[in-house]
């Protein structure tokens, strides 16, 4: 257990404390939330200002679970007298995570042996901690984050569940700016960076690519001599990393005649292909190593490639047999869900829902598995595609591409879903689409009539859009159906932030 004392919270982050706090009350970081409905007795609430709500306004509510102290940004009354919550006072309460979390770091690292690895890219991040929790769990004491907490409120409470027996810690770090990832790595000093790809998500708060880049390129700055960082050499701005860095370099790669130009070690997937589930398989080959070990993955889509091989690699890096590794990889199925999440309902329809996140680049991965699904014509292909968010001037040229390409993958129907993403439809009836292979629709009430009605045995059904589309409450409805239940479009995020790029 990691516990801090009201007083040595202040003193930390600058704070102070209200009146009529007492200075020894003792807070175990682990007890640390930021929604009041996750308070456990003698915990601390943090209160901050959220997306959609004020969590000064749960301030009641967090000490009627059981909160004994918070961290805020300004005081509350707890009671028409005038008395107040006890509290630390402080000017911005995420910052004083962070800081808090950065001290927990470096009292572990005081106590034992402590690996800190931090996964970053335009898309694969969840899958690939997902992947690597399971391989280091059984060799050490492991903590990853809990579904996508990657931001600077996910990664002070990942941080938080970790203690003195910690062995791995995994982050994952996205970003919105410029600045965003080198705060991360300040917070945590990684040991191990992973850049898995460099997208086109949030270009539109980026500014560009390069901008992307440039961002996801922090996490191999931060990294000193003793680390070592992990790159995708199929990936042209992942692999330029190699230049940003201090660090030893391990390439990974797909590609059976890539070249390591940098004379570093790299880590190869060699004849690569899926099976008839749409499971990839390939012949893995780790650096210093003359054998090949068969990988049959249990996850869907060929671009779950990167990810396996980048799981492998930083397990690699940290000393985990080869043979153990490519056990764990062959064994584990997706654990987060909404991410190529596969259903196969008893009449014989198989629903994918990777509706969490979308990028042009996961749109036609994901397109790709559902065309490789259809067993060239087959079995009768579903696209239900929802808005690409923050794509910024781009988003009409990117939506309208995506439409082109599920013509041209002889998706059977396009179901495009809101307004945001129509240029999927026009790009699909410029493409050649007729007749009712591309329909636009309002909104997912309407798509789900035409699913509900039309859906045969045999059919495979995709639905895939940025998180804020909400496609994935109607995927959930589709995959189990309950009946007339209205469809869900929105869920509580007054704890963490959106999960980032």
């Amino acid at each position: 257990m990691i516990d801090f004392s009201a007083a040595q919270i202040a003193e930390l982050t600058g704070g102070t404390l209200s009146a009529g706090t007492e200075p020894a009350t003792r807070i175990d970081v682990a007890t640390i939330a930021t929604d009041s409905r996750e308070v456990t007795p003698g915990g601390m609430y943090v209160a901050k200002a959220g997306e959609h709500a004020d969590g000064h306004d749960f301030m009641a509510a967090a000490f009627g679970a059981g909160a004994v102290l918070a961290l805020a940004e300004r005081t509350v009354p707890s009671d028409d007298a005038g008395a107040l919550f006890p509290a630390v006072i402080v000017a911005d309460a995420v910052l004083a995570m962070g800081t808090l979390a950065a001290e927990v770091v470096r009292r572990i690292r005081a106590h034992s042996p402590l690996t800190v690895i931090g996964i970053t890219g335009s898309a694969g991040k969840t899958t690939t901690k997902d992947l690597l929790g399971g391989i280091l769990s059984p060799v050490g004491a492991t903590v990853a984050p809990v579904g996508s907490y990657n931001g600077e409120v996910g990664v002070p409470l990942t941080v938080f569940r970790a203690d003195e027996d910690t062995r791995f810690l995994i982050i994952e770090m996205g970003a919105t700016k410029i600045g965003h990832i080198a705060y991360l790595s300040a917070m945590v000093q990684p040991d191990l960076g992973v850049v898995l790809c460099v997208g086109s998500a949030h270009a539109g708060e980026f500014g560009s690519i390069e901008n992307i880049a440039a961002a996801k390129g922090e996490l191999v700055e931060a990294l000193s001599p003793m680390g070592r960082a992990l790159l995708n050499f199929d990936d042209a701005r992942v692999r330029a990393m190699a230049q940003r860095s201090g660090a030893p370099i391990t390439f990974f790669s797909s590609a059976d005649a890539a070249v390591d130009e940098s004379g570093q070690n790299m880590l190869q997937a060699r004849n690569v292909r899926t099976n008839a589930q749409g499971e990839p398989e390939f012949d893995l080959a780790f650096p210093g190593d003359a054998g090949e070990y068969k990988v049959h993955s249990k996850l869907l889509g060929l671009h779950h490639v990167a990810n396996l091989l980048a799981a492998a690699s930083a397990a690699h890096a940290v000393g985990v047999a080869p043979e153990l590794i490519v056990a764990s990889l062959n064994e584990q199925r997706a654990a987060s869900r909404y991410r190529m999440e596969r259903t196969d309902r008893s009449d014989g329809v198989t629903v994918v829902n990777d509706a969490y996140n979308a990028n042009p680049e996961s749109m036609r991965a994901a397109l790709r598995t559902l065309a490789e699904l259809g067993g060239s014509g087959a079995r009768r292909t579903w696209a239900v595609l929802g808005e690409m968010l923050e794509l910024g001037e781009d988003s009409v040229l990117e939506h309208d591409a995506v439409g082109r390409v599920a013509v041209r993958l002889n998706i059977s129907r396009l179901l495009v879903v809101g307004t945001g993403a129509r240029a999927m439809h026009v790009g699909a009836v410029m493409e050649g689409s007729w007749g009712n292979e591309s329909m636009f629709l309002p909104d997912a009430e309407a798509a789900y009539e035409i699913l509900s009605a039309e859906l045969a045995p045999g059919d495979v059904v995709l639905f895939k859009s940025s998180n804020g589309a909400g496609l994935r409450f109607l995927g959930d409805r589709i995959a189990l159906p309950t009946g007339n239940d209205p469809i869900k479009t929105s869920e509580p995020t007054l704890g963490e932030r959106t999960a980032q790029p």
